[in-house]
């Protein structure tokens, strides 16, 4: 089946699971807000995301384009890999888009995500250094992707130096049961306030980056370069600036 998503990988976009649309968990339907149109017209649910740096390089060579520029050189990976190895099937592209898709959920699915003390997924080989990019439903027939099968790595971390790197001392470590360090349920609404708080301070050092991310050890080798992560992680302020706003 590499072959199949070679231009993907091609792109940097390296990561792939093929789902059963019909034997997904009823959260995850219900989340993807299916028509009675779309279920009786595709079969396969196809989670594309990358690992590493090589989906960075690949778009600062493809060139900065549209109001959101990794959506839309997304958009054209995902339009030329159905029109070309995969055309003739029926698909739509329900991420990047108007639904709203439980990536996360899907990732536990595919075996690519476990929970951090720093609230992203993290993965045994990868660490925190990959991320979703795009959901689409196809009439495929494509073989189901088995589960990655490795098991969290900060059950064995030990210390958990995330735990410390974080300025705002925002961060819960990783219990024997795998809870969660930073969420948005009670009581660690706390952590997630003190987070947000922190890096809308002026002159914050959590502005573009994440400390605690920074300082997990698990994947070192495939972290994200610098111009990466400021991107993203400014990218993301107005929609926090606009949460906190909202949160009384």
């Amino acid at each position: 089946m590499s072959g199949v998503f070679a231009p993907l990988t091609a792109q940097g976009l390296s990561l792939h699971a093929v789902l059963d649309l019909a034997s997904l968990p009823a959260d995850v339907q219900a989340s993807l807000a299916l028509t009675p149109q779309e279920r009786a017209s595709y079969r396969q649910l196809i989670l594309i995301g990358h690992q590493g740096r090589g989906f960075w390089t690949a778009l600062q060579a493809r060139g900065w384009h549209g109001s959101d520029p990794v959506d839309t050189f997304v958009g054209e990976c995902v339009r030329a890999w159905m029109n070309g190895p995969l055309a003739g099937h029926a698909w739509v592209q329900v991420f990047p888009g108007p639904r709203t898709v439980g990536l996360q959920r899907l990732g536990e699915l595919a075996g690519w995500h476990h929970p951090s003390p720093f609230w992203v997924g993290v993965d045994a080989e990868w660490g925190s250094w990959f991320a979703y990019r795009a959901v689409v439903l196809a009439d495929t027939v494509l073989p189901l992707t088995p589960r990655r099968a490795l098991p969290s790595p900060c059950l064995d971390c030990s210390g958990q130096p995330c735990v410390a790197a974080c300025p705002a001392q925002a961060l819960s470590p990783i219990g024997a049961r795998g809870a969660q360090g930073v969420d948005t349920r009670p009581p660690a609404a706390a952590g997630l306030r003190a987070c947000v708080e922190y890096r809308l301070q002026p002159g914050s050092a959590c502005q573009d980056r994440c400390l605690a991310r920074t300082a997990c050890p698990v994947g070192a080798v495939h972290r994200y370069d610098d111009p990466q992560l400021a991107y993203h992680y400014l990218q993301s302020l107005p929609a926090i600036r606009a949460w906190k706003a909202n949160v009384p």
